[in-house]
């Protein structure tokens, strides 16, 4: 009887012990994992500015030569992003850019319109205020491979929508259903990945330097190292399908305003 209660004892013991162990481990396994690897999905400043999670991957960058009506400058290449970041999910807008610098520099003044007549100088002023005014995050203009990245989101096509540019009215304000100004922001449907107007109503300032792209493979490139122009991207309400494309490119000068540019941010946590 005693060497029966011996042995009961010690299974108990040694099945306490698994099951704590068993009970532990999970637990260290979701803190890990909360602490290193979960992501918020999206969030929102101090402004109404709602961001959208865009993960870590790697796409083909460009166009390929077959592509209707793409230019030389598009050449394809591939890109590894090698660290997710948070996509601002609209263009940035009247109201918003109203609350950091205190005026409306937009021909079309709707609080909810994007903010346009606004140059790359002006955009890094506004920026900086806002870093200051907000703590949230870090916020900066996205580089361009971010920009193609995050609009394609995952597509190759010649819109994140396809190659059916019938279908882009859906998506985007261009020359065919926009009116001839600009619209609304997010009242057309989104990418993928949740973002809205990544194809026309106003082309979306980049943080590069243009110049030509690479031959090989690049990770995390920011662009030419040297020259006078800034990228902008995604074309506008004024512009055809064919301006509209994901691979689309256009430089300008840092200085140049007008009623066709604005831009979207980017923010790091």
């Amino acid at each position: 009887m005693e060497e029966t209660d011996i042995t009961f004892t010690e299974i108990f013991k040694n099945t306490g012990k698994w099951i704590l162990i068993g009970a532990v481990f999970p637990i260290l396994a979701i803190i890990i994992y909360l602490i290193f690897f979960n992501q918020a999905q999206s969030f929102t400043n101090s402004i109404d500015m709602i961001f959208t999670w865009i993960p870590s991957g790697e796409f083909i960058m460009g166009s390929p030569p077959d592509e209707p009506e793409r230019d030389n400058d598009e050449t394809q290449h591939k890109v590894i992003i090698s660290k997710g970041f948070y996509m601002l999910t609209t263009e940035v807008t009247n109201a918003q850019w109203y609350i950091v610098m205190g005026d409306i520099p937009s021909v079309w003044k709707q609080p909810q319109r994007p903010v346009e007549g606004v140059n790359w100088d002006d955009i890094q002023v506004f920026i900086r205020k806002l870093n200051e005014k907000d703590k949230t995050a870090i916020y900066r203009l996205p580089t361009e491979a971010e920009w193609e990245y995050s609009c394609r989101a995952g597509n190759s096509s010649a819109w994140h929508c396809g190659d059916n540019d019938e279908v882009l009215r859906d998506y985007a304000w261009f020359n065919i259903n926009s009116g001839f100004q600009t619209n609304l922001v997010a009242q057309k449907l989104p990418n993928v990945w949740g973002l809205y107007d990544m194809h026309g109503n106003v082309w979306e300032w980049c943080s590069d330097t243009y110049g030509a792209y690479p031959k090989g493979t690049v990770t995390d490139p920011t662009g030419a190292t040297s020259g006078d122009t800034k990228v902008v991207r995604g074309g506008c309400w004024l512009g055809a399908s064919i301006h509209n494309r994901s691979a689309t490119r256009l430089d300008l000068s840092t200085d140049r305003k007008g009623n066709l540019s604005g831009f979207r941010l980017v923010a790091e946590r």
